[in-house]
């Protein structure tokens, strides 16, 4: 049976500490319950909007018209077997991602050794197509199963997808909205003790250059095609530190936006907007942004 909860508070919900109420946060524990969730939906009325961790995610302030879906399947992580000398890893979307990684390090399995550090589950780690240090979760991809009002069910190649710079979805649709329940990755074996080194020293990287302990949603905007970094763009627009009340990029890292404790959506979309207008009269560039922006 789908567990709702009436009114969530975004503020509640999101590693920014931000935004108002929802409608309902939904969450689907089996395949059944998902085939039950677009009447629930129906009946709740609002948008569908997927939800994972929620930690690349900025909401409005106020009434927000969405019905929040979480997969609560969380399965654990199992290797289903072997393709040319790969090991074929099933997992649950909603498995938390660090507990991922730590299961590949004991199993000695390589490939996502650049996720260290990177919250949220692993279905919206695939969902957002979250990456770090020269991969991102389509390079390891094998297939994915999903559930859309339209469609039902299905298990979805690497093919069946599209994969790219921070963007995932399926190339034949899925309407009006499509959940992942559950993932296949294709692992390299390799020695524990190697990928734990590469996860340590991935974590000790992001200590030193992001403001991991602070409440951010990451990046917030995608480095631009033209193959300057967002950061590097800002901190030249004199936004590194730059502050509306208690929101402000932060001192450590330019294109992270962080809530000091009493911040609020407005003031961090005011910033957002104001950089944007920046680079884009200083260099040409228009920024786009990487945090998903929940304002209806």
């Amino acid at each position: 049976m789908v567990r709702i909860v009436a009114s969530p508070r975004m503020a509640s919900l999101t590693s920014l500490h931000l935004g108002g109420r929802a409608l309902a946060l939904a969450t689907f524990e089996s395949a059944a319950d998902l085939e039950t969730l677009p009447e629930a939906a129906d009946r709740i009325g609002g948008r569908v909007a997927m939800f994972g961790g929620g930690t690349n995610i900025l909401a409005a302030d106020g009434e927000l018209p969405v019905v929040l879906v979480r997969c609560g399947m969380d399965e654990a992580p199992a290797v289903i077997g072997e393709d040319g000398g790969l090991r074929l890893v099933r997992v649950g979307a909603g498995v938390k991602l660090p507990r991922l990684l730590v299961w590949c390090m004991k199993h000695g399995l390589s490939g996502l050794e650049g996720m260290a550090g990177v919250p949220g589950d692993v279905g919206g780690a695939v969902a957002g197509n979250a990456g770090a240090h020269g991969m991102d979760m389509g390079t390891v991809l094998r297939s994915v199963d999903v559930f859309s009002p339209d469609r039902g069910f299905r298990t979805l190649g690497r093919e069946d997808v599209r994969c790219e710079y921070r963007f995932f979805g399926l190339k034949d649709g899925g309407k009006p909205w499509f959940a992942i329940s559950g993932i296949v990755l294709a692992l390299r074996p390799a020695e524990p003790e190697a990928i734990r080194t590469a996860l340590r020293d991935n974590i000790e990287r992001k200590l030193r250059v992001q403001p991991v302990r602070s409440w951010s949603a990451g990046c917030v905007f995608k480095n631009p095609p033209e193959g300057t970094s967002a950061g590097k763009l800002l901190d030249e627009a004199g936004f590194r530190g730059k502050r509306l009340g208690s929101m402000c990029f932060s001192e450590i890292h330019a294109n992270f936006l962080v809530n000091e404790g009493k911040g609020s959506a407005d003031a961090a979309l005011e910033l957002i907007r104001s950089a944007q207008s920046a680079v884009w009269e200083r260099f040409g560039i228009q920024l786009q942004t990487e945090v998903k922006l929940w304002v209806f």
